[in-house]
């Protein structure tokens, strides 16, 4: 499966020099099945460049022409949907399953909530003695993670293209099959030159080339906080809008008033969905002091339905994580709760029992976790739930408020409006209630050190469009 040229200007290209070829690794097998090449930044450059082309033409492109677009990426999508869920699979570790109904799914979701919006969206509107128009922003360097490689690609492509502005992706190198395939569908569908463009590669090199370009108009970025606040660095050399969807350390408010097992039982497999591998997993649970020994026991029932194993069987629920570094990590981070002194309930660590190969961690339950406790405010990314007690609601919306992170949150509640009430003090950029669905049209981003901007539906649009005043225009 190796995949060694980039996606420039309309056409399969090599690198522009000698490149170093990357292994890409199987998790659940750690054997390599493919190499991809890393690029530089003159690759960088020549992908800039054809963007920069092609902008002027694309963003003159008429709503039809956008339309038919993306219908027809979306067509191309569902077609391969089914190859580009297993690709994942095998590049991140996704149980196939889940790769399919959820990896796969939701980054489809991205483009029809596109062409929804694009269908209706005017970007033209008087205003008091002028008029307000909305236009492309320019050239937009993308530049996404691992954990859900196709989602974060779409999740960012799909309003850019619907926007008309035109593109340069730097997918993860340690994901990135999933991303290739994407641009045979962007491609298949008939893109003109230059709009899309795709350069593998690893961030320091590419990353810091896009962010750094002073062509790039734009970078909307998926990460970690530490990359985000370098990737910001160096675009603000050039003044560049800068989107970010960084860490998170979400919590989940369990009230006096919920339905302590059913919330707690949800609450695990909401940690745990990805192998924990998602920004915003509700990895704090915070119940009541009261509720403790009810709460351990749901959560250690919660654990029996989970079934680790082979990504590629249809019955795994919970595959490995998608590297060797991640699983070091999460280990780490496991040692690190039981030194500082919290219950471990579940788990720990080592290897899942029946499993002698793959990048597999232990689903792990600590209780009696104190907020300053490592478990407690770093994002671990890994299937590690925290179970904090709390005494009433004034503290617990201290704590939950008491991390750097705002990306998202949960309440749990047999009220919806204390739970609303609880929700509005809540620092985050979400708050589910009640383990309410994804809602693909509702804005997805956080606050304080989780970023800024906003992906999904109208507000995610309008990420890629300048405001223009037109002054003395009548409409």
């Amino acid at each position: 499966m190796d995949a060694l040229k980039f996606y420039i200007d309309g056409r399969w290209t090599d690198p522009v020099g000698p490149a170093t070829r990357l292994p890409v690794e199987n998790p659940a097998t750690q054997a390599t099945f493919a190499h991809i090449h890393l690029g530089s930044a003159r690759d960088v450059d020549r992908a800039v460049q054809a963007a920069r082309r092609a902008f002027d033409s694309d963003s003159r492109s008429c709503v039809e022409e956008r339309l038919a677009w993306l219908h027809t990426i979306i067509a191309g999508f569902k077609r391969r949907l089914p190859e580009l869920a297993r690709t994942m699979t095998l590049e991140m570790g996704a149980p196939i399953t889940f790769a399919t109904e959820r990896q796969a799914t939701v980054a489809l979701y991205h483009f029809e909530e596109a062409a929804r919006v694009l269908a209706s969206y005017r970007f033209e509107a008087p205003h008091g003695k002028g008029i307000v128009r909305r236009e492309p922003i320019g050239v937009c360097g993308l530049i996404t993670p691992w954990n859900w490689p196709l989602n974060q690609v779409a999740s960012k492509v799909a309003p850019a293209l619907a926007a008309g502005c035109t593109i340069v992706l730097k997918p993860s190198e340690l994901a990135p099959l999933s991303a290739l395939l994407f641009a045979q569908v962007l491609h298949e569908a008939g893109l003109p030159a230059g709009v899309f463009n795709l350069v593998n590669g690893d961030g320091p090199t590419v990353g810091e080339a896009i962010a750094a370009h002073p062509d790039v108009d734009m970078v909307s970025f998926t990460g970690s906080t530490t990359a985000g606040i370098r990737v910001a660095t160096l675009a603000a050399r050039t003044v560049k809008r800068v989107a970010q969807e960084l860490g998170g350390k979400s919590a989940n408010i369990i009230l006096a008033d919920a339905d302590l097992e059913r919330s707690v039982v949800a609450g695990v497999h909401a940690c745990y969905t990805n192998a924990g591998q998602n920004c915003q997993s509700p990895t704090r649970m915070l119940v009541p002091h009261a509720a403790r020994d009810a709460a351990l026991v749901a959560a250690q029932g919660a654990l029996s339905s989970i079934r680790l194993g082979d990504p590629l069987d249809s019955t795994t629920t919970m595959g490995p994580l998608a590297s060797r570094l991640q699983q070091e990590k999460v280990q780490s981070l496991i040692q690190a709760g039981i030194d500082e002194g919290a219950t471990l309930v579940a788990g720990g660590l080592g290897m899942p029992d029946n499993l002698d190969r793959g990048y597999y961690v232990r689903p792990t339950i600590f209780a009696d976790v104190k907020p300053g406790m490592r478990i407690a405010r770093e994002e671990i990314f890994g299937p590690v739930l925290s179970i904090m007690g709390y005494s009433d609601e004034e503290e617990v919306i201290a704590m939950a408020n008491d991390t750097p992170f705002g990306l998202a949150a949960f309440v749990q509640s047999r009220d919806p409006q204390r739970a609303r009430d609880v929700a509005n003090r809540l620092r985050a950029g979400r708050v589910y209630l009640n383990g309410a669905a994804f809602d693909r049209s509702l804005p997805f981003g956080g606050y304080k050190q989780s970023g800024n901007g906003r992906e999904f539906g109208i507000f995610g649009f309008e990420e890629y469009l300048e405001v223009k005043a037109l002054v003395g225009f009548p409409d």
